[in-house]
């Protein structure tokens, strides 16, 4: 593979979307080309299979049966979309990735890291992201963001210990394992956010 793999991350208010925007504007300064997607998502199957995730009406879906939905419009997403644009030397930028499936399923929801790592690793063989964004915001802050968005989905109507046990996973992992993850704090003015990012992406990534 010739392209990168770059993932943004972290809990529902954080501000990926604003700021993977940004990071776009960046990389395609550079010259490169950016493909942007998303999870669940980024196909038109994985789309469907996120209605579906996504649906509040869907609040008595079985733990095993979201996450085997997940990594299904996973495995789509990576055949279709990501590996391709890889190998033809474009930089992917997703909003989520296999991270968020640790952290909601796994923290969130109990489900065992064991399963999940078994799936990840039959569903994307050896490939992980060159570089995981953990935007980290504290869970009120987070939660007050999403309450001014209107209608929440079947995640986002989450209680708040699930978003504080989804948080937490997200920086295990990143303490884990700390040269993939780079960790911004999303509390603060977005200019400030992204003065903080841009630092980090350009030293992590040899802009």
């Amino acid at each position: 593979m010739n392209g990168r793999f770059i993932v943004v991350e972290g809990i529902d208010g954080a501000g990926k979307d604003t700021q993977i925007a940004r990071i776009r504007a960046l990389l395609e300064a550079t010259g490169r080309e950016v493909v942007i997607t998303h999870e669940p998502g980024g196909t038109e199957l994985s789309d469907k299979i996120r209605a579906l995730l996504l649906d509040h009406r869907n609040t008595g879906m079985g733990e095993d049966t979201e996450l085997l939905l997940m990594f299904a419009a996973r495995a789509e997403h990576l055949r279709q979309r990501i590996r391709p644009a890889l190998a033809r030397g474009a930089w992917v930028l997703s909003h989520r990735f296999t991270d968020s499936s640790y952290a909601y399923q796994g923290g969130g929801r109990g489900i065992a890291v064991e399963r999940i790592a078994a799936l990840e690793d039959w569903v994307q063989g050896g490939l992980r992201p060159d570089l995981t964004v953990v935007l980290d915001l504290d869970v009120d802050t987070a939660l007050q963001r999403v309450g001014k968005r209107g209608a929440r989905d079947r995640f986002e109507a989450e209680a708040r210990g699930f978003f504080q046990r989804a948080r937490e996973t997200f920086l295990a992992r990143a303490r884990a394992e700390p040269g993939r993850y780079l960790v911004v704090d999303a509390g603060s003015p977005v200019d400030t956010v992204w003065a903080a990012l841009e630092t980090g992406l350009r030293e992590r990534l040899a802009l």
